[in-house]
């Protein structure tokens, strides 16, 4: 499974870059705004961080036309960019354009599987099917997750199911179940992932024994 994270913070990428795991990342209008760089500027620099990774960028327009015209925009700053659609009908309608000339897509605001449907048969790249906001209301956001993915796997789509809106490292997990293709994540959630009690309980005690017994490397 692919890994992305979810950010417009370079330097959250550049952490997450270094740990040599990252495959991607996901941003949006309101990562952008809090990150209180320029929208170009931060796109390339995430471009220059995470070498042939899938940099997703969002249209802020929800007509077609004017959505069109972001689109081809945002997808000639860098090879790596992503164009970043809300489930729509313009924006349904705009991937399949995009798609027709070539440009990736990843279809966002996905909660169902009827929804991820509809943008498989436009030819999205990636659908972002969120599960914590509908965690929030009570309802199992990994279900509609599941089912995308033997959607898209039945009718031999080649869209890939991306995991979004992700709270907790038991959604990654869950996600890893589900055979999603893609998770993408806040960067301290990813920081999650590599904590365990028991991790930390032996390399403790290996390390304390090692000095105990007066070792060294070479």
């Amino acid at each position: 499974m692919k890994l992305f994270v979810d950010t417009g913070d370079v330097e959250e990428v550049r952490k997450a870059a270094e740990w040599g795991v990252l495959d991607g990342v996901t941003t949006n209008p309101t990562l952008i705004a809090k990150s209180g760089k320029g929208f170009k500027e931060t796109v390339l620099k995430i471009c220059e961080l995470v070498p042939n990774g899938a940099i997703s960028a969002e249209v802020i327009a929800t007509d077609y036309e004017t959505m069109l015209k972001e689109a081809l925009e945002v997808s000639g700053w860098h090879p790596q960019v992503v164009v970043k659609v809300p489930l729509i009908e313009p924006g349904v309608r705009l991937v399949r354009t995009l798609s027709e000339r070539g440009i990736r897509t990843n279809v966002t605001l996905v909660f169902s599987v009827s929804q991820a449907l509809l943008a498989a048969k436009a030819g999205a790249t990636y659908i972002s099917n969120f599960v914590g906001r509908v965690d929030d209301l009570s309802d199992d956001g990994m279900v509609a997750v599941a089912d995308s993915v033997a959607m898209v796997e039945n009718y031999g789509f080649e869209s890939e199911i991306l995991v979004a809106s992700v709270r907790h490292p038991l959604h990654v997990v869950q996600a890893v179940n589900a055979g999603a293709h893609v998770a993408t994540m806040p960067f301290k959630i990813m920081e999650m992932m590599f904590k365990h009690p028991l991790t930390d309980i032996g390399l403790t005690r290996f390390l304390d024994d090692w000095k105990k017994a007066g070792l060294s490397i070479g």
